[in-house]
């Protein structure tokens, strides 16, 4: 019998960023926004081990430099401040100059070395981060702890806070990984409008932890779309701070694998709670592809049927048009044989080896009517598969985002 992650899972409930050993966060309203809360952190009682991914976007934001160079440095993250409303992005050379500010009046207020704090930021693009509500907000760290504060700080058009935790055995430690996300809109693959913190007590090499990000990305938050635009600010972060003395977790570990599936798994279960919000939605949409020639083959197929606006579009109204998915396969520009391709809506099967089969039309439409809708792709062109996540596309995400600013 196969033993899958999650029987050696357990997922807590309420859990958050600081479910693990050794790690806080706080919320506060320091008034970059007009009432919610806009400022928050994740603090670890010790220097962290810490990997990073980033988005691909040429306009990487202040922020996200001087993160990346600190990881970079040293491979080591004990506080991590975020600010909602404004993402410092396209602000020239005073917008770095703030982003260092910032970071270092936090390492000032936590007591942390400055090279030892990565700073995050979202919101509108263009306008100077104002300086003076960011260091009220720097101010107010040692009060507020709240992981439910944290989360509410981080987020701009997001409907709902996104967190989780999870608990297993390694080196007869139980070791805890927490994560908390946001995202709403400007969500495509190769990152995206999206900041992922992920917090863990287990002591990991760094080096290997990086690895396991870059992978475990490729899998999760690099597999989900929402509208096709890939974001200037926004990053992956992982914190390890070895709280519970399990033995260094690295890829010579005999329970490495395990470690890497608890980490996707949260990652996994974040990047979906971020495409199931996406603006305006009102459905998650699962795509599972099997039977392709290579791993990359799975994964672009995957990809382009998610991000095709006429399928998102479909599933929003709930059309069983089978054609849209097929066609958006056929660009995605991968080794295919058309004659074997097989697509079903869940379990009802609408192609079968490239041409159509008789379905009943209204069990099709009630089934796209479901909040969760996953469209299933069978290539029968080899042994990979992968899945991607997206949502349906509907009116309401044209008015979010025609009256972004306003």
């Amino acid at each position: 019998m196969t033993i899958t992650i999650e029987s050696k899972l357990q997922v807590l409930k309420n859990g958050h960023v600081t479910s693990p050993k050794g790690f806080t966060a706080g919320g506060v309203h320091c008034g970059l926004r007009k009432t919610k809360l806009d400022f928050g952190w994740i603090h670890s009682d010790n220097p962290a081990a810490a990997a990073g991914v980033y988005t691909l976007n040429s306009f990487q934001a202040a922020p996200l430099k001087v993160t990346k160079e600190s990881i970079e440095k040293e491979q080591l993250i004990q506080t991590i401040v975020v600010n909602s409303a404004n993402a410092n992005a396209c602000t020239g050379e005073q917008g770095y100059k703030d982003a260092l500010e910032t970071q270092r009046k936090t390492a000032e207020k936590m007591g942390v070395a400055t090279r030892h704090v990565a700073v995050a930021s979202t919101g509108v693009i263009g306008v100077p981060l104002p300086m003076e509500k960011m260091k009220a907000g720097i101010e107010l760290m040692d009060n507020q702890h709240s992981p439910e504060k944290f989360e509410q700080a981080i987020l701009t058009t997001d409907t709902v806070t996104k967190h989780i935790a999870v608990q297993l055995e390694i080196d007869g430690q139980k070791i805890t990984i927490g994560g908390a996300a946001k995202g709403s809109g400007m969500i495509h693959p190769n990152m995206a409008t999206m900041l992922s913190f992920i917090t863990t007590d287990a002591a990991v090499e760094a080096a290997s932890l990086q690895e396991a990000l870059r992978e475990v990305t490729d899998q999760s938050f690099n597999m989900i779309t929402v509208d096709g635009d890939c974001s200037t600010n926004d990053m992956v972060l992982v914190l390890a701070n070895g709280k519970q003395n399990n033995n260094l977790l690295n890829d010579l570990h005999p329970e490495w694998q395990l470690f890497k599936q608890a980490l996707q798994f949260v990652s996994k279960e974040l990047a979906k709670m971020i495409a199931r919000d996406g603006e305006g939605a009102t459905k998650l949409i699962e795509v599972q592809v099997s039977g392709a020639s290579t791993a990359t083959a799975a994964g672009q197929v995957a990809k382009a049927i998610i991000s095709s606006n006429l399928v998102k579009a479909a599933v929003y109204g709930a059309d069983p048009n089978w054609g849209r998915i097929v066609c958006a396969i056929g660009y995605s520009e991968q080794p295919l044989d058309p004659q074997k391709v097989c697509v079903s809506l869940g379990d009802i099967e609408v192609v079968r080896n490239g041409l159509p089969i008789d379905f009943d039309e209204a069990e099709g439409e009630l089934y796209l009517g479901n909040e969760t809708v996953v469209l299933k792709i069978d290539l029968q062109n080899g042994p990979h598969e992968a899945t991607a996540w997206g949502c349906d596309l509907t009116y309401d995400y044209v008015k979010i985002n025609a009256s972004y600013r306003t």
